[in-house]
């Protein structure tokens, strides 16, 4: 699934023009989207439900690694771009290691750039090249409340070095591996 969905710039362009040609709307989101979970899922369905194609741009890991710092990203770029991929509402997928996706949105130029709402209509980034090109940008998705960031620290709070010695968190009685 993963050869077929992922693109290149060029394959995305082509893709964009001819939906636009067919009155097709063409939707773009992005992120790193380094530990998927329930608010990147609302987020990806809500861009989806903006048109008829989603195209979503996925950090690479060199550009996870200077957004997020050291230690990320978790899982590599083909793992995290496969698991998008196998989404429904995903149509395509592009691999990118730029701070932004501007050069993406000047080269792709879908009708409406989708982010979450950890952003405003006024605070997303890229909001001037969309706007210069005649797209519009949206916020979709449920309330910042989930995050990449407060899973990693509850896991890292909740397996800490007691944990592993002791089998603290295990269900039911269950033994780690490390202590059989």
């Amino acid at each position: 699934m993963l050869s077929s969905k992922l693109k290149t710039i060029a394959e995305l362009k082509q893709i964009a023009q001819a939906a636009r040609k067919a009155g097709k709307t063409v939707v773009f989101g992005n992120g790193c989207f380094d530990l998927v979970h329930v608010g990147h899922i609302r987020y990806l369905q809500a861009a989806r439900e903006l048109g008829d194609i989603l195209i979503l741009a996925v950090n690479g890991d060199r550009s996870v690694e200077k957004l997020k710092g050291p230690g990320r990203p978790l899982m590599p770029e083909l793992e995290r771009a496969e698991i998008l991929a196998a989404l429904e509402c995903v149509d395509y997928l592009v691999l990118f290691d730029d701070r932004t996706v501007d050069s993406l949105l000047q080269e792709i130029r879908p009708d409406v750039h989708a982010k979450g709402t950890d952003y405003s209509e006024l605070t997303v980034p890229e909001r001037a090249t969309v706007l210069g090109y005649g797209g519009r940008v949206a916020i979709v998705g449920d309330r910042k409340e989930h995050s990449t960031r407060d899973y990693l620290k509850r896991i890292t709070e909740e397996a800490g070095p007691e944990s592993r010695r002791t089998g603290r968190g295990l269900r039911n009685g269950e033994k780690s591996e490390a202590s059989h």
